[in-house]
């Protein structure tokens, strides 16, 4: 099972996890979605979000982008990072990356 986060802004996914309004985390089973959480997220500090994602347990995250020392913390707590994604529905991106779908390109972060 995995639990996919993606950060949200107006409704779709926020162009940079750290500007985020909430998080909706997606639990999956195979290649199905089985629930979703919202969470609103902690003060936003340096580092604060990584950690906190991996507490709710989160195995994956979808953004369009993130700093390197976001990407690192995630990696270090064993969470896949899929950065320099447009901005879409979450349910659409959570289900292309459970077909193998998912673009990922360019971390749309410059720091």
């Amino acid at each position: 099972m995995k639990k996919i986060a993606v950060p949200i802004a107006d409704g779709s996914l926020s162009t940079h996890f750290g500007h985020a309004s909430h998080f909706k985390l997606f639990s999956t089973d195979g290649r199905n979605i089985s629930g979703v959480e919202t969470h609103s997220p902690p003060p936003h500090q340096p580092g604060t979000y990584p950690r906190w994602l991996a507490s709710l347990g989160a195995t994956d995250i979808i953004a369009g982008g993130m700093g390197q020392r976001a990407i690192d913390i995630f990696l270090q707590n064993g969470i896949n990072v899929y950065t320099g994604v447009n901005a879409a529905a979450p349910e659409e991106l959570v289900k292309q990356l459970l077909d193998g779908t998912l673009v990922a390109g360019v971390n749309l972060c410059d720091h």
